[in-house]
């Protein structure tokens, strides 16, 4: 149990602890996707750095694998209905040190970036054909 996530919420209760839970995955699951996951044997210098849509586009494709076609029902249910909701986490986060900032980062790198609903549903097709043995 991460009593910082906790604190958070307290302090801020739009978006539930497994929200926060959610994004620090995401970081990591987006640094890996992009070869960027720090190596302990990397210069320190190394940038590691993950932008705005690029982590936003990662945790959209970490929900898709996680819940499937859920994905947005599970994002709904955390209050997260808009790509600023996700920055909003992110900040809360960089606020609570959870996540480090780099001068690059700013709230406005989430700020209406694409449909989440529609980047949810992505690859799912939901048809209502025929049921087999009927009418055939």
């Amino acid at each position: 149990m991460d009593h910082d996530l906790y604190r958070i919420v307290r302090d801020d209760p739009r978006y539930p602890v497994e929200a926060y839970e959610f994004m620090c995955e995401a970081v990591t699951y987006t640094q890996q996707m992009l070869g960027r996951e720090p190596q302990e044997e990397d210069d320190p210098d190394t940038d590691y750095h993950v932008g705005g849509e690029e982590l936003v586009r990662g945790a959209c494709e970490l929900a898709v694998h996680e819940f499937g076609m859920m994905a947005a029902v599970v994002f709904r249910q955390w209050n997260v209905r808009r790509t600023d909701d996700l920055g909003e986490i992110v900040f809360n986060l960089i606020r609570a040190e959870k996540l480090s900032q780099s001068d690059r980062d700013d709230p406005a790198d989430f700020r209406d970036l694409f449909d989440l609903d529609k980047a949810l549903a992505d690859g799912f097709e939901l048809s209502a054909g025929k049921a087999p043995g009927k009418g055939e």
